[in-house]
């Protein structure tokens, strides 16, 4: 693939990036150095892109400093360790971090089991006592955040600011949800036979909102990162959570595919929560179809950008710039496609590639991507584009790295319909551009796609930003914001293939619970 075309800018005309959401770290803080170290009612959670007086625990948890310890799985408020394991890689330099217990069929039922017996005590607690754990887990997570955050970076290879911010951010979910436990309200409808009453009851189920409601919870965790989230689960130990009511299992990727059906088809797992690639959540909707279980999925993207003739260039390349390639486009509401008007096309990407080399400078060694294969697939669907047309105008997907799992950023221009990057998540540092002449245009090619999870639109004209918010099929449209926007305050979740169901505030709350009707005579 031919060097790409260097543009050239004038830097002093750049200006500070504008700031992300829930106070993050400066973007600089994200480039990565070259040593970054980086009731019966049970709910199965499936991993995603997040508890004795603990101390025992903690202490457990941070001892694991080398491939000489097993990350255990937590049943029924123990330690658990299974004879097979399997070895947790570094994504930076491939080497064994440690070693983790891994799950058998046996292993899920128990923890089903440990969680349908705490149900039957967990359910009784009143709000207060609930909210009490929910508010000492979110200063016990401030408190650890630093090896919380070590864990994290470690074992995903993501920069450190990024470790800390997604910690913040899960302290003020954690204080959001305390605050919410006591608002759970039913109702006393008026029916039309005078001498019968009624209550509609709202009775919850799901995960950290079900447990904050009463629910209990089977956690399975990913394989790449099983002791960041073993660490979590300490969290809430700490806090006081009874035994039984957060249950936490790992597994070898491949017992996934059995240990999956098994719990979904088990009697007293009632919801299922997943969050991941769309190819896996149909294979997750079809089991929990065949078993009758409601389900949440939150799935893939292909998230665009418009970017309008009348916008803040500026503005709209430092977010187009953050939206990209934050956690190396490792996220699932990132910016995988930019739509910009013909007339600031070239304006528009000067100002990109300055973004790029400020905000995440090329010194040092470039960004890590959980494994090879991520990178290989974001270096193949870049081949595909150019061998069609497309131009690399920043990064070189060919050049040598320090290991198989860093890639740097890339934009590719001019991308059409006829290549796979046009409608593929890349899920990696790469992302398109598309120019457009009309708002029927930006509208056709932003929602031509499977995906449907967030968007985002620069504009000036706030009803002109509007007119595209009412027609973009996501589940989010971010006006003069970059598209990785997730707070406690916004119901989040997407739209077609990106998945169904709510997280986060009132809406949240609502997809944990469900009513019944109780009638009575006067």
């Amino acid at each position: 693939m031919a060097e790409p075309k260097q543009r050239h800018t004038h830097k002093n005309a750049v200006q500070p990036p504008t700031k992300l959401v829930l106070k993050p770290p400066p973007p600089s803080a994200f480039h990565v150095e070259s040593s970054a170290p980086i009731r019966s009612e049970v709910q199965f959670v499936l991993p995603g892109t997040r508890p004795e007086a603990a101390l025992a625990a903690v202490l457990i948890v941070m001892s694991a400093s080398s491939p000489s310890f097993t990350v255990p799985l937590f049943i029924g408020g123990k330690d658990c360790h299974p004879d097979k394991t399997f070895d947790v890689v570094s994504p930076c330099d491939g080497k064994v971090l440690h070693r983790c217990g891994s799950a058998a069929v046996t292993d899920a039922s128990a923890a089903i089991a440990a969680a349908g017996e705490a149900s039957k005590t967990w359910r009784r607690t009143t709000p207060p006592e609930r909210r009490d754990i929910f508010l000492k887990a979110a200063e016990i997570m401030a408190g650890r955040r630093e090896e919380l955050a070590g864990y994290m970076a470690t074992e995903t290879g993501a920069p450190r600011a990024w470790c800390d911010f997604n910690l913040d951010v899960g302290t003020d979910m954690l204080k959001d949800i305390a605050g919410r436990i006591p608002t759970l309200e039913g109702s006393f409808p008026a029916l039309m036979d005078s001498n019968t009453s009624a209550i509609v009851m709202r009775e919850p189920y799901g995960v950290v909102l079900a447990m904050a409601l009463g629910n209990t919870v089977v956690f399975k965790g990913s394989e790449t990162a099983p002791r960041t989230m073993s660490a979590i689960v300490s969290v809430f130990r700490e806090a006081g959570l009874p035994d039984g009511v957060l249950n936490f299992i790992v597994h070898e990727p491949s017992a996934a595919a059995e240990i999956t059906a098994h719990a979904i088809a088990h009697p007293l797992v009632k919801k299922i929560n997943f969050t991941g690639s769309t190819q896996v959540g149909r294979i997750i909707g079809r089991l929990a179809g065949e078993n009758l279980k409601p389900l949440v999925l939150e799935l893939g993207g292909k998230s665009p950008a418009i970017v309008w003739e009348d916008a803040d260039l500026l503005l709209a390349a430092n977010q187009c710039v953050l939206g990209s390639f934050l956690h190396s486009g490792q996220i699932c509401m990132s910016t995988e496609k930019i739509l910009v008007h013909n007339s600031v096309k070239t304006e528009f990407l000067d100002k990109v590639v300055a973004a790029i080399d400020r905000i995440f400078p090329g010194s040092g060694d470039a960004p890590t991507l959980v494994n090879s294969s991520a990178v290989a697939k974001n270096k193949a669907l870049v081949a595909d584009a150019v061998s069609k047309g497309a131009t690399v105008v920043f990064g070189n997907p060919d050049a040598q790295e320090t290991s198989g799992t860093r890639l740097r950023p890339i934009v590719v221009d001019n991308v059409t319909e006829a290549m796979d990057l046009y409608r593929t998540e890349s899920f990696g540092p790469t992302v398109s551009v598309i120019g457009v002449g009309s708002e029927d245009e930006a509208i056709r090619i932003a929602n031509d796609t499977e995906y449907g999870l967030t968007s985002a639109v620069f504009t000036e004209d706030l009803r002109r930003g509007l007119r595209f918010a009412r027609e973009i099929e996501t589940g989010a449209v971010h006006i003069n914001n970059m598209t990785v926007h997730d707070e406690t305050a916004l119901p989040h979740g997407g739209a077609k293939a990106s998945g169904y169901g709510r997280f986060n505030a009132s809406k949240g709350l609502d997809e944990w619970v469900r009513t019944k009707n109780v009638t009575f005579k006067n």
